[in-house]
């Protein structure tokens, strides 16, 4: 099932306020996420970088991590917001960690520019063979 335009719109506005937050001195390169979770709550990241580049998180990651820290644990939709002409793709570990709260359901990836032009895409788009644990 794909949202309503109304609900992708606010998830990308969401994504492109919490972008503002992003602490880049090093890349310059700022990117915002809003996650939307099955309960119909939104949590909102940014990118936070470090000296140390490995310590860096991606914006996908942090409002992912924040909807599991409050107990979410299935994502049906994330949106991405870069200052770039096209939108930009998530990278690989981010769409990893979509696919683990995602629960095997194929969520919308919405990646916009600061315009608000956007393209929607599924998990399965971008990363068609995840790893998920076997039971």
């Amino acid at each position: 099932m794909s949202l309503a335009k109304e609900n992708v719109e606010n998830l990308v506005i969401s994504a492109r306020n919490a972008r503002e937050n992003a602490y880049a001195p090093y890349s310059g390169f700022r990117v915002g996420a809003a996650v939307m979770c099955n309960s119909g709550k939104v949590y909102t990241g940014c990118n936070v970088e470090n000296a140390s580049y490995g310590l860096s998180m991606c914006a996908e990651r942090v409002a992912i991590y924040k909807a599991v820290s409050d107990g979410e644990k299935h994502i049906e939709a994330i949106a991405i917001v870069t200052d770039t002409d096209e939108p930009a793709s998530p990278c690989g570990a981010c769409l990893q960690i979509i696919a683990e709260f995602s629960q095997g359901s194929d969520p919308e990836i919405i990646t916009s520019n600061l315009n608000l032009e956007y393209e929607t895409k599924r998990l399965s788009d971008y990363l068609p063979k995840p790893f998920y644990l076997r039971k």
